[in-house]
């Protein structure tokens, strides 16, 4: 947060000291969304099941072009979305952007203070609500419990774009942490966890090809992140490190009437000690999804997704989980598949409707992570709807 401080003031500091700003230069948008949501049979959203109206999201984003070469961007939201991530106000992100070098073939810019994740395909706008496909995205990848950790770190992001007779290809790198809250802290390892967990860093890159006089977009994406936990007062955990390499492929087609995109990983997470001293655990996961979207009208589309996880690719069943908690952590815990379809209704310009239902098989994705909840979630098949009228400006 010091660094994060630290380039605000100097982006203010270029601001005044600049010509004054002029419309052009300064950009304010926002967005006003509110739904409804459930989840039954699970506490995905709440504890109970019942019928949440914990479907909120208001939002402000600006950027402001200083010269050629530097703009100010960011965005302040308040979010109320149950178990699924933290109610309040947050910072999304907020950095100063420099224009690094630009040629009619190759552009490269820098950001730096709380960057903006370009990695994934909608991790850079899930944020905004109407520009999401569905109001709840895939969790095998977008995993809504970290959500603010995912969305961006504080520290340091190249973007590149270039184009050759292949097409046209952006290349990303990030580097940074995040802060974890309390609240993200309890949905991760435990309501009864005293300590602090802490986002050491997060490293990722990722390159996108679109090849030439085609509809098609190819992608891959790496990240290595790295979290610690220091056991605190009367703590059921104990003092250790988590390690998260991830490996991600992508596929996007975007036609006149339809849209085909997928994305698939493979995740290896490495625990040491934190559940007892001396626990240790080297864990490959893999998920994707498959999702295709109908432009039936310019105001109407339908969408049908197929998402998959599984916690452990060499135990897609969960019947370790079974074994090695004697029988007291289910094996569904260890995946979670969806089957969602859904529906968007643009009503004006600025003012949309989304309603949404998925089919779960599984809680591998239920807050907590670290010590599995199996009072509240003791169904392996639940479902969920959701509904949501959103106004932008």
């Amino acid at each position: 947060m010091k660094l994060l401080t630290t380039f605000i003031c100097l982006g203010l500091g270029l601001i005044f000291q600049s010509d004054y700003a002029n419309a052009k230069s300064l950009k304010i948008n926002g967005f006003v969304a509110q739904g409804i949501i459930q989840a039954k049979k699970s506490n995905f959203v709440t504890d109970d099941g019942d019928v949440s109206l914990k479907l909120t999201e208001v939002g402000v984003n600006s950027a402001y072009r200083i010269n050629s070469t530097f703009r100010v961007a960011g965005q302040a939201v308040y979010l109320e979305g149950g178990n699924r991530y933290p109610d309040g106000f947050r910072v999304d992100y907020l950095f100063l952007e420099w224009q690094l070098f630009n040629s009619p073939y190759w552009r490269i810019k820098t950001q730096i203070g709380r960057n903006k994740n370009y990695h994934w395909l909608y991790s850079s706008t899930r944020d905004v609500p109407h520009t999401r496909p569905t109001i709840v995205l895939p969790q095998s990848l977008y995993f809504d419990i970290l959500r603010d950790v995912a969305l961006g770190v504080d520290g340091i992001a190249l973007i590149a774009q270039t184009y050759n007779k292949l097409g046209e290809w952006d290349l990303n790198f990030s580097y940074g942490n995040s802060r974890i809250s309390v609240e993200q802290k309890k949905n991760l390892v435990g309501p009864n966890a005293t300590g602090k967990l802490k986002h050491d860093f997060d490293t990722q890159f990722s390159l996108y090809w679109r090849p030439k006089l085609t509809n098609f977009q190819f992608g891959f994406a790496l990240l290595d992140a790295d979290f610690s936990y220091q056991r605190g007062d009367n703590d059921t955990l104990f003092s250790g490190d988590e390690t998260s390499q991830r490996l991600m492929f992508n596929f996007l087609y975007q036609g006149q009437h339809w849209e085909i995109a997928s994305e698939v990983m493979r995740e290896r997470t490495i625990g040491e000690n934190i559940l007892f001293s001396g626990f240790y655990s080297d864990i490959t996961a893999e998920g994707g999804y498959l999702q295709a979207r109908h432009f039936l009208s310019n105001q109407l589309t339908v969408l049908a997704r197929l998402d998959i996880y599984d916690r452990d690719r060499q135990n897609r069943d969960g019947q370790n989980i079974e074994t090695l908690s004697q029988g007291s952590v289910p094996g569904y815990f260890g995946l979670m598949d969806q089957a969602t379809l859904g529906i968007t209704w643009k009503l004006t310009k600025n003012t949309q409707l989304q309603a949404e239902y998925h089919r779960v098989k599984g809680t591998g994705r239920l807050a907590p992570i670290f010590t599995p909840d199996t009072i509240l979630n003791n169904n392996k098949y639940w479902d969920m709807w959701a509904m949501q009228l959103m106004y932008w400006f």
